[in-house]
């Protein structure tokens, strides 16, 4: 998924134009950069969310507490755009299991739901 503001070059003129500073442009880039920035700032469209999940629940019955935790970390990214899945080891993930993703889903199905928001990051990066 792609933030829809042009290139990086673009982003960063954007950026500089709404008053940034060039150190803001610095660590900006330096913590994933302006695309990732501006989802973080617009969050992810909730269809394009769920879409990255839909290959990972097809053909599958999923516990109650899955379902659950699968749609916390939609809504998570449908806020903030992408998630780091240390995350998933916390409150209110822990709420559900307290181990977490490894409570939730055994490898590998863990290992693929952190595959997934590594990918949703990758594409706001891009």
């Amino acid at each position: 998924m792609h933030c829809g503001c042009g290139d990086s070059s673009q982003r960063e003129r954007l950026f500089v134009a709404a008053g940034a500073l060039p150190t803001e442009l610095e660590t900006v880039k330096a913590d994933g950069g302006l695309g990732l920035f501006i989802r973080s700032l617009v969050g992810l469209d909730r269809e394009a969310a769920v879409r990255a999940f839909e290959a990972f629940m097809a053909g599958r019955t999923l516990s109650a507490n899955q379902i659950e935790f699968i749609d916390m970390i939609i809504e998570h990214l449908t806020e903030r755009g992408a998630m780091d899945p240390r995350l998933l080891y916390e409150s209110p993930f822990t709420d559900i299991n307290p181990m977490g993703l490894g409570g939730v889903f055994e490898n590998p199905d863990a290992a693929k739901v952190i595959s997934i928001l590594d990918e949703v990051r990758r594409r706001a990066v891009a």
